[in-house]
Order: C-alpha cells, then structure tokens, then sequence
C-alpha cells in the first residue's frame, strides 16, 4: 500500500515513455487509423476482458464456499476487479495476492481461510497459465506461426522456464516440507552471508510459516477433484477470453487473422510480461506484441494501433476501473455457514 503511490507514478511514466516511441514517427497516420476502427467490435473485445474477470470471479468463488463461507459472486468480481489496480502498479503483479487477502478478511473470512483461498487460487491459475504455454509451444512447433527471431525466442524460453519452474516448485511445496524447509534455510544462510538478510531466524521463522500454510493450503487443494476440476476450467476459459481479445481489435482495424495465431500470440506475450520487472510488464509487453502480431498483419501503423487499444482494454481499462471501485470498497458483511 505504502509503495502504490510512487509505483503509479513510474508507472506513468513508463508509459508515456512507451506511447512516445509507439507514436512518434507515424502519429497521424496511427489516429487516423484509431478513428476508422469499428467500436462495436472494440466493446466486445471489452466483453472478452469483462468474461476474463467473471471466469477468475467464478474460480475464487467455487473455493471460498469450499470453506463454508457464505459469498456473492459479484462481491468477489468487485474484488477482482479491484485486484487489477493493485497488479498494474506493482512489479511481477506481487501486489494483487495481499489486496485479495486484505479484502475476503475484510469481507468477514478469516485471516486464515483467506490466505489459504488465495493460495488454492494461485495454484489453479498457474496451472492454466501453464497449459495454455504449452499448448501455444505445441501449436507453434506444429504450424510455425511466429518468425524466427532470436531475442524473442530467448524471451519467450525464459518466460515459460519460469513460469513452468513455479509450477515445480509450487508441487514441490505441495507434498514435501521437509525438502522446501531444507531449501529455504540453505538459501537464507547463502543470503546472509552475502549480507542480504541481517536477522537469520526472523526471516527463516516467517519463510517457514509461509512453507507451511501453503502446504497446507495444497493438501486441502488435492483432497479436493471437484474444486481442482471447476477452479482449473475457469481459470483456462479466463485465459482464452483473455488472449483472444486481440482477434476482435485486429478485425475492428479492416485486417484478418486466424484464432490459432492469435491465440499463441496473445500466449507468448503473457509469457513475456510475466518476468519483465516493470508494472504491468511495461515495455516488454508492447515490443513483444508488436513483434509477434506484425508477423500477421503487413502494416505497422496497423500493429501499433491495435497495441495501443488491446493495452486500452485489457490493462488501463481494469487499473482505472480498479482504483475506482477500491475507492469505495467497504467489505461485505459474511457470516459462515
């Protein structure tokens, strides 16, 4: 909370940095094609974002009522809704998870079955985030969509090696303690001695806790197929509303591509932005979507003002909405079941 000021400061930056080299050398010819695009087309593709949210909304809902807690679906969408804010203004979107705990405690759950939630949430999310990287690899290999160009190769290897070694890890923690405990205090004692961290035990007592709620977090995931099944589905029909939005913009500008392109398009610049240390992948997000659309669409001026109104829609737009709703964000009164 203390950093949201300054984070949305260089936030803004960052982007009017962004919009000057998007714009600057075919600025009129990028508002003329802005003015000619159809926005009926445009607010569906909206529609995409707003069934993106509603999917997450139902998968965090299914979890909460697993604990017995009684909530409404739009309660939980409003939270949603808000998270995007609180992902948008912090590196690697590491601000969203504590504003989500924040909310369902003070919507009336315990402090508890919400840091659980959140955790059996993340879980799901990452394993559809993952299915959806392979199969974007797998559809790639099989039609080669995407020119070969080496940085962006490299790019796209990095971001799924780090998203698929979260998945390990997150199994790792799952069903072994002991192994994480070992990890964590050799990793911790190298810290230290490169002067990382000043209090040892402080910082081991707090990584263990935090090893031990998500332990058991996944315990109760596992012992749970039907929440593991409607969590996981959710979460992926999320994701494909999410990476088909470009489909229905590019089509609003007079230009066609195919939903398998831009299905692993969408897929490889999630990738991308996922490990870029900006908020909001800012940057690495616009020069990878630039770079992997413009192998489908012959005009640049084109490609950039298709950026332009996809970051709209799918970032902006949830960031203002988000810090509008939290403005006024007072928690629901729950009771348990």
């Amino acid at each position: 909370m203390k950093h949201t000021k300054r984070n949305t400061v260089i936030l803004f930056l960052i982007t009017i940095i962004v919009l000057y080299f998007i714009l600057k050398d075919d600025y009129q010819n990028i508002v003329n094609a802005l003015l000619k695009a159809d926005f009926r087309l445009i607010l569906i593709s909206l529609l995409l974002t707003l069934m993106y949210w509603f999917f997450k909304s139902v998968a965090l809902t299914t979890i909460v009522k697993e604990y017995r807690e009684k909530i409404k679906l739009k309660d939980i969408f409003k939270q949603i809704v808000i998270v995007q804010f609180f992902n948008g203004v912090t590196p690697f979107s590491s601000g969203g998870q504590p504003m989500q705990i924040y909310m369902l405690k003070k919507s009336g759950i315990k402090l508890t079955h919400s840091t659980n939630i959140i955790i059996q949430d993340f879980v799901l999310y990452q394993l559809a985030l993952i299915t959806c990287g392979v199969v974007a690899v797998v559809l790639n290999h099989q039609f080669n969509f995407l020119s070969d160009n080496e940085l962006l190769r490299n790019l796209t290897f990095i971001g799924f090696t780090i998203n698929t070694l979260i998945g390990v890890v997150l199994l790792f923690i799952s069903f072994s303690t002991k192994f994480n405990s070992f990890v964590i205090n050799v990793i911790i004692k190298a810290l230290s001695k490169l002067k990382f961290i000043k209090n040892v035990e402080k910082t081991t007592k707090n990584w263990q806790k935090r090893i031990r709620e998500f332990h058991e977090s996944a315990v109760l995931l596992r012992q749970n197929k039907r929440l593991i099944i409607v969590g996981y589905i959710s979460n992926i029909l999320g994701l494909i509303c999410y990476y088909l939005t470009p489909f229905l913009i590019i089509y609003s500008l007079g230009y066609n591509i195919g939903i398998l392109e831009t299905f692993v398009s969408s897929a490889y610049v999630a990738i991308i932005g996922s490990f870029v240390p900006i908020p909001g992948g800012s940057g690495g997000t616009e020069y990878s979507f630039i770079e992997f659309f413009g192998n489908f669409i012959p005009s640049a001026t084109i490609v950039s003002a298709v950026l332009l109104i996809w970051r709209t829609v799918t970032y902006y737009f949830g960031m203002i909405a988000g810090a509008l709703m939290f403005s006024t964000f007072k928690g629901v009164k729950l009771e348990c079941e």
